[in-house]
């Protein structure tokens, strides 16, 4: 469906996108990570067709944009990062100029209005002026514009930056059910929302694909520790617990009485037998024992904080 093959893109001494590939299959939801000046955004513009590469090339159901630029930008919608809107426009104004710019035939209006419109549920705001508008109708009538010619391949910029939390969850939905029919790929922030939404992550840095996969592939592939929460009530437990070999590191809180809560961290070893079997011995009564996940953050942080 989308195939990026050694995209580079320079602005002047800066090279905002350095070497970069991947693929992505129809119907899939891909989170498009990375800190502030990764190349996202860069990125973003060049499958799109805003920006022309440096070098490398970009291929759109076997079309390579700007070689067969205009056959290949049909099959892609594009939710820039600030969505551009004319506010003193009424959004059925501004879906007609958009509709305009598209060159979407008189005889195919319609049908093409009567499609974003019902997709995105703006029907009731179609005659109001877009000034006038929550952040997340903007949102959705940005979306629309970008549906207006059935896209298979919607990008999407940041489309949940600035809303409140009832307008992100709102926006969160409206994505999904446009991921039944097409492939999108998106940029956030959120790690929440990219474990929430996406099949797959592709986190950059400094313009260079750092990790690829599941939330899960991610976290089996940047896991260099396991953390270990067991809450124990007994005799002797923090000396034994610190006296367990493989523990880099524990911290403990006191629950009340004998009852002890110990996080262990560890190099990868699996202490749960140990544990149990320090139990089984000591006659300690087991409350809590269970290995916590690593979360997005953690990860997203320790591949794009290195040197």
């Amino acid at each position: 469906m989308l195939t990026v093959k050694r995209l580079t893109k320079s602005f002047g001494d800066t090279k905002a996108v350095d070497d970069l590939s991947f693929s992505i299959t129809a119907g899939e939801i891909v989170g498009f990570l990375g800190p502030n000046g990764a190349g996202k955004t860069t990125t973003m513009r060049l499958i799109a067709g805003y920006l022309s590469p440096d070098s490398g090339t970009i291929i759109i159901d076997d079309k390579q944009v700007g070689e067969e630029g205009s056959d290949a930008r049909r099959y892609i919608g594009y939710l820039p990062e600030n969505n551009p809107l004319y506010k003193d426009m009424l959004v059925s104004e501004f879906l007609t100029l958009s509709a305009d710019l598209k060159n979407i035939p008189a005889d195919k209006r319609r049908a093409a209005f009567d499609f974003a419109v019902s997709a995105v549920d703006i029907g009731d705001v179609f005659y109001r002026p877009v000034g006038e508008l929550s952040k997340g109708y903007k949102q959705r009538i940005g979306m629309a514009v970008a549906l207006l010619h059935r896209p298979s391949i919607l990008i999407l910029d940041e489309p949940t930056e600035g809303l409140d939390p009832n307008q992100r969850t709102e926006i969160r939905s409206l994505i999904k059910s446009l991921a039944k029919e097409r492939t999108i790929l998106l940029s956030t922030h959120v790690m929440q929302e990219a474990s929430a939404l996406c099949s797959r992550i592709l986190i950059i840095h400094h313009g260079k694909l750092v990790a690829d996969g599941t939330p899960k592939e991610l976290a089996a592939k940047a896991q260099q520790q396991n953390i270990l929460i067991v809450e124990l009530e007994g005799k002797g437990i923090e000396a034994a617990l610190k006296s367990m070999p493989g523990v880099s590191r524990i911290a403990l809180d006191s629950l009340g009485g004998d009852r002890i809560r110990a996080t262990l961290i560890t190099a990868g070893d699996q202490l749960q037998p140990q544990v149990l079997a320090l139990s089984a011995q000591h006659g300690w009564k087991v409350w809590r024992l269970a290995e916590e996940e690593h979360k997005l953050e953690d990860i997203f942080h320790s591949l794009t904080t290195h040197a």
